[in-house]
């Protein structure tokens, strides 16, 4: 059991599972949002923004937390020990090619985009509704924080340019799980990609549309919506 914290392999796949969880929670997350994009009143977002204060479903954030800081810190252990044994891979795949890929060479800087806009978003949305909330202070209204956030074009192209990042950060990774969980023969290999592309595409897009939206509903672009 120790071997699966401490060799390389081990690391790999706690880096994921680890990962895949967070992606499943993405595709939760951007369902979640879509709402606000088909109902202008905003009251569908809100109720769903009042299900996810719930205490039942509020117990799944420290296991979500720890999923990123487990994964995080194992992106952190991975890429310090492989520029010490074999340079710029950071993934076990059969074909040499795929690990050439920009989004493979640069998965840690995008990471470390990623992390930023996590920070950013935490600091829009989580801090001023759940943390609120937990330190018995005043809950902010989701719709009002959508508009006050995306208000702002400025504000607006950071979240696309996360999206951006995420996209390349995942799909390498998504289909990279994969094949560390050893589901790599060269049949299912490209296959991986291309559901990975597909798969990744829908979520940072209906996430992108979100945002979009809320700016243009904000400067008085999308009357219609």
């Amino acid at each position: 059991m120790a071997n699966i914290f401490t060799s390389s392999i081990g690391k790999k796949l706690i880096m994921s599972i680890t990962g895949l969880f967070l992606i499943l929670f993405l595709i939760l997350h951007m369902s979640l949002n879509l709402t606000s994009v088909f109902d202008a009143s905003g009251e569908t977002f809100q109720a769903v923004c009042d299900f996810m204060a719930l205490p039942i479903v509020g117990i799944m954030v420290p296991i979500l937390a720890a999923g990123f800081v487990i994964h995080i810190i194992y992106a952190f252990i991975l890429t310090i020990s492989n520029k010490k044994a074999r340079g710029t891979q950071r993934y076990a795949v059969p074909n040499k090619a795929a690990t050439d890929s920009w989004s493979a060479r640069n998965m840690f800087i995008l990471g470390l985009i990623v992390l930023l806009g996590i920070a950013l978003h935490l600091t829009d949305f989580w801090a001023k509704m759940q943390l609120a909330d937990w330190a018995g202070g005043e809950v902010a209204n989701p719709n009002d924080l959508m508009a006050a956030t995306f208000g702002s074009l400025y504000v607006t192209i950071l979240y696309v340019v996360w999206f951006a990042a995420l996209w390349f950060h995942l799909t390498h990774g998504f289909w990279s799980a994969f094949q560390t969980i050893g589901w790599n023969n060269e049949k299912w290999f490209n296959r991986w990609k291309w559901i990975a592309n597909i798969f990744v595409t829908i979520i940072m897009f209906g996430f992108a549309v979100t945002a979009i939206v809320a700016h243009c509903r904000v400067a008085g672009y999308c009357c219609c919506c």
